[in-house]
């Protein structure tokens, strides 16, 4: 991949527990752009997503659909997880029992734009559904790589939290790829848009080239439409 290449898919077919999902597709992402993945419920976003990471792994923030929270730990010991690659088993430990000052100033700043400051020692199992994929997604910040991938990360937080998460997202990332059923966000908050159907990418284009109509007949699975328009 050039350097202005941040992924490149050439023919390549995608599946899982050999059940083949995406078949043979085509898809450069370059450096730089915001991409919506849309798509009905088992047309492969997560499966797409998944494989983006696997090749660019070291330069990659993944947000995944199931958050992988330890539901026993704070706020704050699941967001520093996101750094735990940084540092050795003795001084991750060490931080377990007693955060360090660094982390604990990074991770109170970033809690208070999440909106978990009062929540940053309290255990995940106390958190409500969107306070708990606000940690995840700080997680995914707290590793701050130049890519960002999620999986519906916003799915359970409320449209104005959510608009402004994305917004830091896109702030801290020079890249963005998330998976979403947001169709409005879609189109009015990333650079290009790309639909799965059928095994296929059946739309890759500008966020300003599609209608809602289009990606609501995605959803339904009414590809003709979708298309034509």
């Amino acid at each position: 991949m050039t350097a202005d290449v941040a992924f490149s898919l050439i023919e390549q077919s995608i599946g899982y527990k050999n059940h083949q999902i995406l078949n043979r597709i085509n898809l450069t992402i370059n450096v730089g752009e915001t991409v919506a993945i849309v798509g009905a419920s088992g047309s492969g976003k997560s499966s797409l997503l998944n494989t983006l990471y696997a090749q660019q792994r070291e330069k990659s923030a993944l947000c995944p659909q199931q958050s992988m929270l330890v539901t026993s730990l704070s706020v704050y010991n699941n967001i520093y997880m996101g750094q735990l690659h940084h540092h050795n088993v003795f001084y991750n430990l060490l931080n377990l029992a007693r955060p360090w000052r660094q982390h604990r100033q990074q991770i109170s700043q970033l809690c208070t734009l999440l909106g978990l400051k009062s929540k940053i020692f309290k255990s995940v199992d106390r958190l409500s559904g969107g306070q708990q994929q606000r940690t995840a997604v700080g997680r995914a910040l707290y590793q701050q790589k130049s890519i960002f991938l999620g999986d519906e990360p916003l799915s359970s937080i409320d449209p104005i939290q959510g608009a402004a998460l994305l917004q830091e997202i896109k702030q801290r990332h020079q890249t963005v790829v998330i998976v979403l059923h947001n169709k409005e966000m879609a189109l009015n908050e990333f650079d290009r848009v790309i639909a799965l159907a059928d095994g296929q990418i059946m739309i890759d284009c500008a966020a300003n080239l599609l209608s809602p109509q289009q990606i609501d007949a995605i959803y339904h699975q009414d590809i003709a439409s979708a298309v034509a328009e």
